[in-house]
């Protein structure tokens, strides 16, 4: 089937596909407000209705949560499952919107026409990119490229409670050659990537109680063991002079990055200095020996993100405090293993307490790493068809953040997943005055009808 009359039809029903956009975005899927919940039913039978439009069998399936909707259509070639999400973030602080969240509208900007609005950017506009690609394939060849999957989740915002169960219940239904997902971004204006690489995450919360209750620091200070001090300590020893995390075993799993991945990314020229510069840094402070991308992208790392302890009220207290918590968390990347993380974790700071102090533990989520296997032929046919539609060539990149449907779809439906997308930075999701660009939906359409012709032929 030919590309050429497809891209033609994107473009000339460029301004139809807005307004579908539009229509979605009008309707306020906040998955986390219980007072949403028929809107979310809303938006996924609008959906499931727009997929009934081209061709799909579609349907939305009820969970304890917001519904899925599933969608199939095509007859032959690779199987391929689509994943987006229409629920979106609330609106708050609403006084800082420039227009109403869910009145969308095309807006000028001095870099060009943005569409405005909740959802636009995340994940709605990029949701329907792939939608408005199959329209296209459908009205020009009657049939799609390939047999394909759509699945379209309503809790993405809120934790995905639904998701694991639904996955389980519903394997046979959604296992695919391959899952293709849009929530990623740009890596620049002019450079697409392909996320690879996402890292994984543990959170811990680590109190450590000395004395039975605060004390006076004038009567206790020096005979009495300060939690604060102790937590110092432990904290402190996370790291070594290099930056490398000493927690025993921690990079048990973590390989040399691929040459051609490196060569990649050296090719992107990402200025360091420039990315630390807008936030008021100058120099990367993370294990020596590694760029700034790969310590974003394929390098582990621990965190301390608060410490809490004593007095920290207006004014001055000398009081030495019963107790002191912090919370660490930790980016995984290839195969640790991050039960046996937390563990080693663990017994690294019991093994640091002195007399007279104990620590207790509460843990805050553990999720691996999850690596594409970019040496399968379907992955370079994307990144030419990527490269074919945008000014520069498109990149294997890695994600400083985790996505868990990725892993998700690893682990329980065995597949690897390519993850798409055509955000920018300063798309503001969760935030107010959420854009997307419409060049960015524009040659978002284009760009999965090519990828579509490159994995179907």
């Amino acid at each position: 089937m030919s590309l050429d009359p497809v891209l033609t039809r994107i473009d000339a029903d460029l301004p139809h596909a807005l307004d579908r956009l539009m229509a979605l975005m009008r309707i306020p899927s906040i998955s986390t407000d219980p007072a949403h919940a028929r809107d979310c039913t809303a938006a996924a039978e609008w959906l499931a209705e727009d997929l009934r439009s081209i061709g799909f069998e579609a349907r939305p399936h009820q969970t304890p949560g917001r519904p899925m909707v599933l969608g199939n259509g095509g007859e032959s070639g690779p199987h391929l499952l689509f994943y987006g999400h229409y629920d979106v973030q609330p609106v708050d602080p609403l006084e800082l919107w420039h227009r109403d969240p869910f009145d969308p509208a095309i807006e000028e900007t001095p870099r060009g026409r943005v569409i405005r609005g909740r959802g636009a950017s995340d994940d709605k506009g990029q949701l329907m990119t792939f939608v408005e690609a199959c329209r296209a394939w459908k009205a020009v060849h009657g049939t799609l490229p390939a047999r394909l999957t759509m699945f379209f989740e309503g809790e993405e915002e809120s934790g995905s409670p639904s998701l694991v169960p639904f996955l389980q219940e519903n394997t046979e239904a959604l296992r695919a050659d391959l899952a293709l997902i849009c929530d990623t971004g740009l890596f620049d204006a002019e450079t697409p990537g392909i996320v690879t690489m996402l890292r994984g995450l543990v959170g811990e919360e680590i109190t450590v109680t000395g004395p039975s209750k605060d004390l006076h620091s004038g009567m206790y200070g020096g005979p009495a063991m300060n939690p604060i001090r102790v937590l110092a300590r432990i904290l402190a020893a996370l790291h070594d002079s290099d930056g490398r995390v000493t927690v025993p075993g921690f990079y048990e799993g973590v390989a040399d990055l691929p040459e051609a991945v490196a060569r990649q990314w050296q090719d992107l020229g990402f200025d360091a200095q420039a990315f630390l510069g807008e936030v008021g840094l100058s120099e990367p402070a993370g294990e020596a020996g590694s760029t700034a991308l790969e310590m974003i992208w394929s390098r582990p790392t621990c965190e301390i993100n608060g410490i809490h302890g004593g007095y920290t009220g207006a004014g001055f207290k000398t009081v030495l405090p019963s107790q002191a918590s912090a919370k660490v968390s930790f980016r995984l990347v290839g195969e640790q293993d991050p039960l046996r993380i937390r563990d080693s974790f663990r017994a690294m700071v019991r093994g640091m307490l002195p007399p007279d102090c104990e620590v207790a533990f509460e843990e805050h989520g553990a999720s691996a790493a999850a690596q594409m296997a970019i040496d399968a032929p379907a992955f370079e046919r994307a990144r030419a068809a990527l490269s074919a539609e945008w000014p520069k060539p498109a990149a294997f990149i890695g994600s400083g953040g985790s996505i868990p449907v990725a892993g998700h779809f690893k682990r329980i439906l065995g597949m690897d997943s390519m993850l798409i997308g055509f955000a920018h930075d300063d798309d503001a999701i969760h935030s107010p005055n959420e854009k997307y660009d419409v060049e960015s939906f524009h040659k978002g359409i284009r760009s999965w009808a090519r990828i579509l012709a490159a994995l179907s032929s």
